[in-house]
């Protein structure tokens, strides 16, 4: 294929601006529960209603961009995506913030699996482990910058505009992948719509009754009907769709084949646990950095820079580290570092920490990520052949979203229980905005503290799980070589 640079360029615009979206809002809700009179359950939602979005579809739009093709997938995910962000700009109340940022996400999920599958198609198998070390940074700067930019618009123009600045943005995206992105040839699919409302069904129960536990004191919702009771009706749900994808005599939506091959199932079940960790562990800090410390959101985002310069700058020598077959030593010391930078933060959010102590922790971070998401995702697909190159880079983004809308609300659950236990009278439910705009009194920033410190150490827990995975990778030879055949030393 001539000139895959500028294609995996344009797609990489694109790819950067919805993953920036996955993150931006943390550092703003603070400020939108202000302008719009929202508790912290209810703004939470505007990440959750995005996540959930984008995570559910990602099984089915893998499939329609080797159906339709990619490029015009893509396209199609890029303008519903930009009409969404000015929908979201324009929101005049929770609500309807809430259902713009859904469909927005919808249109993330038309994007994504498109541009994992353009990579294995158009770039060779001895190239491609740069391909995907340039997509994993995107991934992973994309994580940290959301929060910084966040910051900058928030303060200076005013929550809105972390959705207004996609507008100019996508428009760019869509003139550049317009030119640059190839044609590819389309492959018949059959789609499981069963499948899909199990899915959809199974995902919305377990992540209603997680985020909305705390709420309801984990008990009755409505009659007989208990959180617990959503929970295992969505496990139940899920199971149902685990046991008709195994049954279907059609084409199913997850392609359980897939998971022969250990690296691909290894990579999805450590993906789901960054997803999870990369959502949750922003939201704490940064009520911490606003209403403890004190910080406009700016500052609070500042906070943050040792992360985006490590994990950019290090990025190319991560994916010569990678190319040269040590994907999986890489994965493991990039897990452990971030695990370690999470019980760094959680040892040091109290009230009086020196603020320069807190940039150490970030800098971990940071330097972590370069060993997690183009590792990964050379992990992920260095086995798979090209038609099936959309299923899998469905199937694995979709582990991912699934962690991210978890891990979501489960933080959601966690914040809110700590501050009931360490402060009752937050934990039960502050005016709408009363502690929004950084105004929390002094003599509740211990106990605030605490609960925050306790929230982070939820991701720390399950990125260990991560970590035990990782070492059960089989080791991916140098790029330009057949693949190791067994489980080599890293």
């Amino acid at each position: 294929m001539e000139r895959p640079w500028p294609a995996l360029w344009s797609l990489v615009l694109g790819f950067f601006m919805i993953l920036v979206d996955s993150t931006i809002v943390s550092v703003a809700n603070p400020a939108i529960m202000r302008g719009l009179g929202a508790d912290v359950n209810a703004v939470i939602w505007v990440t959750s209603s995005y996540l959930l979005s984008y995570a559910v579809p990602l099984l089915i739009t893998g499939r329609l961009g080797d159906r339709f093709g990619p490029k015009a997938m893509y396209l199609t995910g890029l303008v519903i995506f930009t009409l969404s962000s000015l929908w979201c700009g324009l929101a005049g109340s929770i609500g309807m913030l809430i259902a713009a940022r859904a469909a927005q996400g919808l249109g993330a999920a038309l994007m994504t699996p498109q541009t994992m599958a353009v990579i294995t198609r158009i770039f060779p198998p001895d190239r491609r482990g740069a391909a995907m070390a340039l997509w994993g940074a995107t991934a992973g700067v994309a994580m940290l910058v959301g929060p910084i930019l966040g910051g900058l618009l928030v303060d200076g123009l005013g929550w809105e505009w972390i959705f207004f600045v996609n507008v100019p943005l996508g428009i760019v995206a869509f003139a550049a992948a317009s030119r640059f992105v190839p044609r590819l040839a389309t492959h018949p699919h059959r789609f499981d719509l069963l499948g899909v409302v199990l899915s959809a069904v199974g995902m919305f129960l377990i992540v209603f009754g997680i985020q909305e536990g705390q709420t309801y004191a984990w008990g009755s919702i409505a009659g007989p009907v208990t959180v617990w009771g959503v929970i295992a009706a969505g496990v139940v749900v899920m199971a149902a769709f685990v046991w008709w994808q195994r049954r279907t005599r059609g084409e199913p939506l997850l392609p359980l084949g897939l998971f022969r091959d250990r690296n691909f199932s290894l990579a999805t079940l450590g993906m789901s646990t960054v997803g999870f960790t990369v959502t949750s562990f922003g939201l704490p800090t940064i009520f911490y950095y606003q209403l403890v410390r004190g910080m406009t959101p700016t500052q609070s985002a500042l906070m943050m820079v040792p992360m985006a310069l490590l994990s950019g700058g290090l990025a190319p020598l991560g994916g010569r580290v990678v190319d040269r077959g040590h994907a999986k030593a890489m994965n493991i010391a990039g897990l452990a570092l971030f695990a370690l930078g999470l019980v760094l933060y959680a040892v040091l959010l109290t009230p009086d920490t020196p603020i320069w102590l807190l940039l150490i922790p970030s800098g971990v971070v940071g330097l972590a990520n370069i060993g997690i998401w183009g590792p990964l995702a050379t992990l992920a697909t260095r086995g798979l052949p090209p038609h099936q190159a959309g299923a899998g880079s469905g199937v694995y983004n979709t582990t991912r979203q699934v962690g991210a809308v978890l891990g979501s609300a489960a933080i959601a659950a966690l914040m809110q229980a700590r501050l009931a236990a360490e402060l009752p009278a937050l934990g039960s439910g502050a005016p709408a905005g009363e502690y929004a705009g950084g105004t929390l009194p002094a003599e509740l920033h211990a106990g605030f503290a605490a609960a925050m410190a306790q929230s982070v150490l939820l991701p720390a827990g399950v990125l260990a799980v991560g970590l035990v995975v990782a070492f059960f990778f089989l080791r991916v030879a140098p790029a330009g070589t057949p693949d190791c055949p067994d489980d080599a030393a890293p």
